[in-house]
């Protein structure tokens, strides 16, 4: 069996499984999300637990068990926890500011940068740290993913913007005549 597919996943108290032939939905305190199911892949709740097995040992599907209860697995940590992603901006001149649900992003463009935060997810900054926080693992990663995406960070000077705790290879610059 897979070993991340075989453990079974805990349902913590104030968060509900509803299990469907096509669909998972799980509430929690901090909302609500729902996932299809993979065909050959079998979730079912046992009491406080949630078990995911397989139909049989194709190498496809084996690589599916484990995936499926990672899915699963995030849902339920999700509604209850949440996640987050920490960015920071690097550069003179280089802000952020909050505009109600839109980021207006100063990445030294001749304009500014305006990023429409989609629903489920929102942004806190403080000082040069932004933070993109939600109930769903995947949005959350692919709203910081496109933030930094506006202006990667640099190998020269470092400018730009990076996950906090992201270590960026720095270059030496030119080599030409000493000084």
């Amino acid at each position: 069996m897979s070993r991340v597919g075989k453990s079974p996943i805990t349902v913590p108290t104030g968060v509900s499984v509803t299990i469907e032939t096509h669909a998972i939905t799980v509430s929690g305190s901090k909302g609500t999300l729902s996932q299809f199911t993979i065909p050959e892949i079998t979730v079912a709740q046992e009491g406080e637990q949630i078990i995911v097995t397989r139909a049989n040992d194709e190498p496809k599907i084996r690589a599916k068990h484990g995936l499926m209860r990672a899915l699963v697995n995030n849902m339920v940590e999700g509604v209850t926890k949440g996640f987050s992603k920490k960015l920071e901006i690097n550069g003179v001149g280089f802000r952020v500011v909050a505009q109600g649900t839109d980021l207006k992003f100063s990445l030294g463009f001749s304009h500014d940068v305006i990023y429409k935060l989609p629903t489920g997810v929102t942004a806190t900054i403080e000082q040069n740290i932004v933070t993109i926080s939600g109930i769903s693992r995947q949005q959350v990663g692919q709203v910081a993913a496109e933030i930094r995406a506006l202006k990667k960070p640099e190998p020269y000077k470092g400018k730009g913007i990076k996950y906090v705790g992201e270590r960026i290879i720095r270059k030496s610059g030119k080599s030409g005549k000493d000084k």
